[in-house]
Order: structure tokens, then sequence, then C-alpha cells
């Protein structure tokens, strides 16, 4: 397994945070995101991970995130600035089409912003489905941490035989939302091909389309996508707000989204 970490964004909603370095360098809980996300990837069994810069893009080196140096390689997104994530993992494609053609079975795609522990991970890896994403059935607990109305930032989200049916869309109650899409995929070299194709002919539309928008096209294009539940102990990273809701909740030995434990 191999893995590519989506970290080209500036993360403005963390204010002065960024203003000198990329969001991924941003720490909780005593580390860097870029180094708990590497050490999950790590203990997952990745043999080569590759981030994907843009936003001060010399100074996202894996020693500026406490990592050892070569822990990770680089490619750059250089209109990171008029694109998105889906840009930004296009920039990766050359480099995971010859670590497929080495032999490599499949890759783990992170967002930046996220924090999980290994096991989330092996979890993805273990589903046997060309693409698949991972899906928290926790989630209500963590975006009323983070939110006094949940459905004010959620997206409906719906499986059925470990499948996704359907994400993205704005839900009108809780049940519209069986599980919060993470920012974690799974792709084999063929679950990449239909990412490429179906890029392909979107075209420059490419650039103004979310992760959650293309996984809604894919799937309703026919294509298979695995949604594995995982049960907490992760978080993402918005703003400073969020930084300071989890330092407070990390306190406490028993709140479930701790990826620590």
């Amino acid at each position: 397994m191999i893995a590519v970490l989506l970290a080209a964004g500036r993360g403005s909603r963390l204010r002065e945070l960024t203003a000198r370095k990329p969001k991924c360098l941003v720490e909780i809980a005593g580390k860097p995101l870029l180094r708990w996300q590497c050490e999950a990837l790590r203990g997952a069994g990745a043999a080569r991970i590759l981030v994907v810069r843009g936003y001060l893009s010399h100074i996202l080196t894996p020693e500026a995130a406490g990592l050892e140096a070569g822990s990770f390689e680089t490619v750059e997104n250089p209109r990171w600035e008029q694109s998105n994530m889906l840009s930004s993992l296009l920039c990766a494609g050359p480099w995971l089409e010859r670590a497929f053609a080495e032999g490599q079975d499949a890759a783990t795609i992170s967002y930046s912003d996220i924090v999980y522990p290994p096991e989330h991970v092996r979890a993805l890896s273990a589903c046997a489905e060309p693409l698949a994403v991972a899906c928290d059935l926790c989630w209500e607990q963590l975006w009323r941490l983070r939110f006094n109305d949940p459905l004010l930032d959620a997206e409906t989200f719906r499986q059925t035989d470990g499948l996704l049916r359907e994400i993205g869309g704005k839900p009108q109650n809780i049940a519209e939302v069986q599980g919060q899409y993470m920012g974690l995929i799974r792709v084999t070299p063929h679950g990449w091909a239909q990412i490429r194709q179906t890029c392909a002919e979107l075209g420059e539309a490419v650039a103004r389309m979310d992760m959650t928008g293309f996984l809604r096209l894919l799937i309703g294009r026919g294509i298979r996508v695995g949604a594995v539940p995982v049960q907490g102990r992760w978080c993402e990273v918005d703003n400073q707000e969020d930084l300071r809701r989890y330092e407070q909740a990390l306190r406490s030995e028993s709140w479930p989204h701790d990826w620590r434990r």
C-alpha cells in the first residue's frame, strides 16, 4: 500500500495560524497534523507517501513536520489557488501510475486536515472494491461538538450492502446521514483508471468540483464505491474553534473521537 496526502491548500479559516505555514503544519495535541497522518499511514503499512504541495510549498518538508528526512516524497499543484482537492489528486497521477506499474496494489488518499489512527486505514485497505471511502458512524457527536446544529454542515450519506448510494446532499434530518465521509479514500489501479477517465471527460470542470460532488458523480454513473464504517477516533480541523474544542475534549479520557487511543 502507498499513500497520497492532499496538502496544497492554505486553510484560510485558520487565519494567522497559516499566515506563515501550510495548514497541515498546524499543531494539534502536540504534533503537526501532517506528522499524525504520516505516522498513521506508516503504522498501517504504507510503503511510500506522497505529499501534494501548493501554498508555501518550500516550507512543507519532513523536517518541518518533525519527521525524518525522506519520510515522504512531494509533487506540486502549481494552480492550488484556482483548483481543489480533486485537481491536487490529479497532480499525483503520474506518481500513482508509476507505483502501480511497479506492483503496488492500492493507495490510500487522505485529506491533510484530518487525524485518524492506523486502524481506520487498515479497515479501508481491507475493502475489496476498486474504490472505497471510510465513514464515521459516530459522526453526530463530533458534529455537535463543532456546531450548534449539526445539520448546518453535515451532508447526506447513505450506504447499503457495503456500497455508497448517496453522498453530498443537504440533509433535512439526522436520519439522512448514516455516516460522515471523513476524507479517506482507497483506490486500486482499476479504481484509479475509473477516476482518471471520469476526470478526462469532465475536462476543465474538474477544477470546480469538490470531492463529494465527484463521488456523487461516480456512483451516479454506476461505478461501485465501497463504504467502510468506523466508530469515531478521528476529527477534522477547519478553524481555530475546532482546535480549541478538540484540545478541551482531549482532556477527557472517554472522548470517543480521540484518535490517539
